[in-house]
């Protein structure tokens, strides 16, 4: 009980500073709650809505996260162009004439509140904010700022889908022109090496043993004729006869020749020569020898036997020997050729594999990217007709019919509130820092000095009068000149409101 009182009467002692402080907060508190504008306040909610088309049927080819699509949404819609044109449009601020463009854009921020929230199979919400003088200024940038966001949201899909179709599209163009060039490649390649293709190899190596077998049958004629032609010799030196021995078969021209002089020698054998049959058979005989005579003969070097049938005979051997030498040559010269092309196939195969794969490859990349120019096309038409993943508003802004700040009461109570604390806050300061010994425990506790009693101070009547009006006075004062200092700082100097708003400013709160 002796601490309670104790405390109490330094309590009593220091009541004045107690009062100013307590007192100089409260009416501030109470003057700036009564003279604070109003202020309003205009709410929107924004929602990201799913594709209206599932993606198993046509996907768009804008797909953002949802999060991230409000996360750009507001960062490019607070940009400080925005703020600014937004603020100079509506004349936001009273001001604004007088405000740096700084200024503007810290203050828009300011009255500005963005909240998203999204979760694991929930829906993208956004809440947008702000505060203004008057509710049709709130209302209108909350528009403002919703016409923004949807253009924005509309041409950021559109132009994201529209450049990825033209990405395609010149994607394809690039791709068809590289496949008509390599097919060109591949068509030059073939036609400079048409006779070395892998795909006529098999026909190549079948015509080698052909030409190969060919060759031998003509040497082998070759030598045959040679054989043929020393047995006609043979025969015509020891028989003077010729034929009979397998010779070359005669001419039409030599049989009829031959034909027509045993016809002759038949026909002497009963008319004699003034007859017009044996004149008639001489007459052919001579016109066949003609043409005889025309047929090829022997060769200069070749000497005449003197009959004139051997020497046709051997005649027509030369010739066919000269005839299968000359296929011999052709057929060396083809044989030589197409040994030369079966040796060059298998570089020509491997060059014209690497060009088909080129084409292989580019053809699979020319085939994927018409899937996906297929796939960009419908998505660009999804986004165009809206009909993708969009923001929509499910609460659009509505201008508020009472304004939502300031809380007069909360304001004037916490005020009042924080001015008690402040001024038991300094009476405890002061105690703490006074350190005179006013009690015994002082003197025992500093000093190591037990006192025997204690006597207290007894005033006169005429002291505890004038200090009870002392007291009166302090109180009158500071009860009502305090406030009456304040309102006529507030009325004749600067409104206690400004004076707030330009401190919360400097500290960066409102």
């Amino acid at each position: 009980m002796t601490s309670l009182k104790y405390y109490w009467s330094i309590f009593m002692r220091r009541l004045p500073y107690f009062l100013i402080v307590a007192t100089v907060l409260s009416a501030a508190s109470v003057i700036v709650a009564l003279n604070l504008p109003p202020s309003y306040v205009s709410q929107m909610k924004l929602i990201v809505e799913s594709p209206q088309i599932p993606d198993e049927l046509a996907a768009s080819t804008a797909r953002t996260p949802a999060q991230e699509q409000l996360q750009v949404v507001e960062q490019r819609l607070l940009t400080r162009s925005n703020l600014l044109d937004i603020a100079h449009k509506l004349d936001v601020f009273d001001d604004i004439k007088e405000m740096a463009p700084d200024q503007i854009v810290q203050a828009m921020e300011a009255r500005t509140y963005v909240r998203s929230t999204s979760g694991r199979n929930e829906a993208a919400l956004m809440t947008i904010t702000f505060e203004a003088a008057t509710g049709a200024k709130a209302a209108g940038v909350l528009n403002e700022y919703l016409t923004l966001i949807q253009e924005e949201d509309v041409q950021s899909r559109t132009g994201r889908a529209t450049q990825t179709l033209e990405f395609f599209e010149q994607e394809v163009a690039r791709l068809n022109e590289e496949l008509a060039e390599r097919s060109a490649r591949i068509l030059s390649f073939k036609t400079e090496h048409a006779d070395a293709l892998p795909e006529s190899l098999e026909y190549r190596l079948n015509q080698q043993t052909l030409m190969q077998e060919r060759l031998a049958q003509l040497q082998r004629e070759v030598v045959g004729l040679e054989e043929q032609r020393e047995r006609l010799v043979q025969v015509f030196e020891s028989t003077g006869q010729v034929g009979g021995l397998g010779g070359p078969t005669l001419t039409p021209e030599q049989q009829q020749l031959e034909a027509l002089r045993s016809e002759l020698n038949n026909a002497l054998a009963i008319y004699s020569e003034s007859n017009p049959r044996v004149k008639v058979l001489r007459a052919r005989i001579a016109q066949v020898e003609e043409i005889v005579n025309a047929q090829p003969t022997p060769e200069a070097s070749q000497e005449t036997t003197g009959n004139s049938l051997l020497d046709v005979q051997l005649a027509e051997i030369a010739t066919r020997q000269k005839i299968l030498e000359e296929q011999k040559v052709a057929t060396a010269s083809q044989l030589e050729t197409l040994n030369d092309t079966i040796a060059r196939t298998p570089t020509n195969a491997i060059r014209l594999d690497e060009l088909e794969l080129e084409y292989e490859n580019i053809q699979l990349q020319y085939n994927t990217a018409v899937d996906r120019l297929s796939r960009a096309s419908t998505g660009e038409r999804i986004e165009v007709l809206a009909r993708g993943q969009r923001i929509s508003v499910i609460e659009p802004p509505a201008v508020p019919s009472s304004p939502s700040k300031p809380n007069r009461k909360l304001i004037a109570g916490g005020g009042g509130f924080a001015g008690i604390l402040a001024g038991l806050g300094l009476v405890a300061l002061l105690e703490f820092l006074n350190r005179s010994i006013r009690r015994p425990e002082d003197l025992v506790s500093r000093l190591g000095i037990t006192p025997l009693a204690t006597i207290p101070y007894i005033p006169t009547t005429g002291e505890t009068m004038r200090r009870s009006a002392f007291r009166t006075t302090r109180l009158l004062i500071i009860l009502l000149g305090i406030p009456a200092v304040l309102y006529a700082l507030h009325v004749y100097y600067l409104p206690l409101d400004l004076l707030a708003e330009r401190v919360m400013d400097r500290v960066g709160i409102r």
